[in-house]
C-alpha cells in the first residue's frame, strides 16, 4: 500500500504543477482537463470556464507521487490541518527548495535550525499548498 497526497486547487492546478516541475525537479507524468473526459448523461459535454481546468494530474519525484486537480468552485476548500512534507538529507537542498516554495508564500515558520533538524520550515505556497521542509539531524 502507498499513500499519495492529492491536492485540490482553486483553478490554478496547471500553474502550480508547472511550478513544482520547474522548482522541485518533478516530472509531469499525466494531466487531463475536464474537456478531455467523455461526456456523461448527467452533465453532457464539458464547456465553459471549467473545460480547460485540470481534472487530474500526477507528478513523480524521486519515486514519490503527488496528484492534484482543480476542484469545481462549489466544492473547493482551502487546505487546513495538513501539509505536504519534503524530507531531504542536504541542508543546501532544503535551502533551495525553501527559496523556490517561499516565493509569494505565507511563511508560518521560516527556514532555520531546530533541535531535530539542520533545516526546517513551514509555509503555504503561492498556490495555497501547505508545505513542511525538513532536513533532519542524525540521531545518536
Amino acid at each position: 500500500m502507498k499513500l499519495n497526497p492529492y491536492l485540490h486547487f482553486n483553478g490554478n492546478c496547471q500553474a502550480a504543477f508547472a511550478y513544482y516541475v520547474k522548482h522541485l525537479g518533478a516530472k509531469l507524468v499525466m494531466s487531463m482537463t475536464y474537456a478531455d473526459a467523455p461526456p456523461t448523461a448527467e452533465q453532457g459535454d464539458c464547456t465553459g470556464a471549467a473545460k480547460d481546468k485540470i481534472m487530474h494530474a500526477r507528478l513523480e519525484l524521486d519515486g514519490n507521487i503527488l496528484m492534484g486537480s482543480d476542484a469545481p468552485p462549489q466544492f473547493y476548500q482551502k487546505p487546513t490541518g495538513l501539509s505536504v512534507s519534503i524530507n531531504v538529507t542536504d541542508p543546501k537542498e532544503a535551502e533551495r527548495i525553501y527559496a523556490a516554495l517561499s516565493e509569494k508564500a505565507e511563511i508560518r515558520m521560516p527556514l532555520g535550525e531546530t533541535f531535530w533538524a539542520h533545516r526546517f520550515a513551514m509555509l503555504s505556497d503561492q498556490f495555497g499548498t501547505p508545505w513542511m521542509i525538513n532536513c533532519e539531524k542524525e540521531r545518536a
